[in-house]
């Protein structure tokens, strides 16, 4: 996706946390060029590299305790949104978040764009998903502050099909799947992502907003695969969501745990509530800024195999 500037974010002052990650820097690089101040807040011992390139773009660097109110409240003072792209377990999403929203508050500023960035945990129940628990647990502590809050949902991160989720299988040229290859999808990649959550600024934005650069079944991976690199892809058929499940549960029980954030069974726990069709979702908000454009699935796996054969 293009940067974009018509969505113009002048005089604003954005407090970004988690901006040395990369849907946290791309989101700095956004606002940035669309003409916000950003003002990064970072923990002590960050990585350099990771600062030095947000203080090359132009951003403000804070070094502050995420467990202090009143120092992160500090960080706060004149911002016009907080930004929460932080990733982690319950110590961060729970925790580290609890503080950032009570610094907010305490400075003042009028809005709050917490760390969700996923299918669309709303529609699901407790107890299946272990990160979009985590996400629904603090969402509810949002709703009940006193500052107005805007979600952005996105699917999967498209970026995902090209590495960490094996749905495209390039050297057997398979496209895997559980249940119904006819279940609609949603995908969209890291900058557009950022992109969007920078535009979402607006004061008028509401507490959700859904949005799919791409929206594809597993039957439209096999096509889109298959144009992209010129070859013929094919279904396979894993087998049914009880499979899946089971799956999940074998796999959890060999590393009952884990504190990775993002073990093997919490990916399959996101894959059983795509192809269940329980996290779709609908409506799209992908036109509230018409001036935006949307990477493809497509595009991004061209991209893809334009790299490896480099």
């Amino acid at each position: 996706m293009a940067e974009d500037n018509n969505t113009s974010l002048n005089g604003q002052t954005v407090i970004l946390a988690g901006a040395t990650g990369n849907l946290g820097g791309r989101i700095a690089r956004s606002l940035l060029g669309r003409g916000a101040s950003v003002r990064a807040i970072v923990r002590p011992g960050s990585a350099r590299d990771e600062v030095a390139a947000l203080q090359a773009h132009g951003a403000a660097i804070v070094i502050s305790d995420f467990k202090s109110v009143s120092e992160l409240a500090k960080a706060c003072v004149g911002g016009d949104c907080v930004i929460s792209a932080l990733s982690g377990l319950e110590e961060v999403i729970l925790e580290a978040q609890r503080v950032l929203l009570h610094a907010a508050v305490e400075a003042g500023v009028p809005r709050f764009i917490p760390s969700d960035f996923a299918i669309d945990f709303t529609k699901l129940q407790r107890g299946g998903n272990r990160n979009l628990d985590l996400r629904l647990a603090f969402s509810e502590r949002l709703d009940s502050a006193p500052i107005a809050a805007t979600s952005v949902l996105n699917g999967m991160f498209t970026d995902l099909l090209t590495g960490e989720a094996p749905l495209i299988l390039f050297p057997l040229r398979r496209v895997i799947y559980w249940g119904d290859a006819d279940q609609p999808l949603d995908f969209t990649t890291v900058s557009d992502t950022a992109a969007f959550a920078a535009a979402a600024l607006d004061p008028s934005a509401p507490r959700y907003l859904r949005i799919a650069g791409d929206t594809l079944s597993a039957r439209g991976l096999v096509e889109a695969a298959s144009e992209a690199t010129g070859k013929e892809f094919r279904l396979f058929r894993v087998g049914g969501l009880g499979t899946l499940g089971t799956m999940i549960k074998a796999t959890r029980l060999l590393m009952p745990k884990s504190k990775e954030v993002f073990p093997p069974w919490q990916g399959m726990q996101y894959l059983r509530d795509m192809f269940s069709g329980q996290a779709k979702l609908e409506p799209l908000d992908n036109n509230r800024y018409p001036e935006m454009a949307w990477t493809t699935v497509r595009q991004v796996l061209a991209q893809h195999v334009k790299h490896s054969q480099e």
